[in-house]
């Protein structure tokens, strides 16, 4: 997801829920988010909850980069795109991306990213 801080300064959060539990796993907030930054993040969770067979995510450049297909054969994951301009394939994800910007995005107004990252901690 997208959002600007105070001064309008862009920023980035990359949302990983567990769609079997429901659950929130991670939420990284950061100007930029590479394909780099998201394996790191998945490197984490896979170290944290064990490596799941499929992951479902968005065709975004970082999510398809050639370091992340590297990445999901190495590790045995298959990486699951929906299809461009089909968000209801991934309707439990864009269901919390709403929730989570009525909630955290657009219920503050941000000064720095420490401050976004503390709100979404909370």
């Amino acid at each position: 997801m997208s959002d600007a801080m105070t001064g309008s300064r862009k920023f980035r959060t990359f949302n990983v829920i567990d769609d079997y539990n429901r659950e929130v796993l991670f939420i990284e907030v950061d100007y930029s988010l590479k394909s780099s930054r998201v394996l790191w993040v998945l490197r984490h969770l896979v170290n944290r909850y064990c490596a799941p067979t499929k992951t479902r995510m968005d065709n975004q450049p970082e999510f398809i980069a050639q370091l992340a297909h590297q990445w999901s054969q190495a590790n045995g994951i298959e990486f699951k795109y929906i299809q461009p301009g089909k968000p209801m394939q991934n309707a439990y994800i864009e269901r919390f991306n709403k929730s989570f910007r009525d909630g955290v995005l657009n219920a503050c107004l941000f000064d720095s990213l420490e401050d976004v990252r503390v709100y979404t901690e909370h």
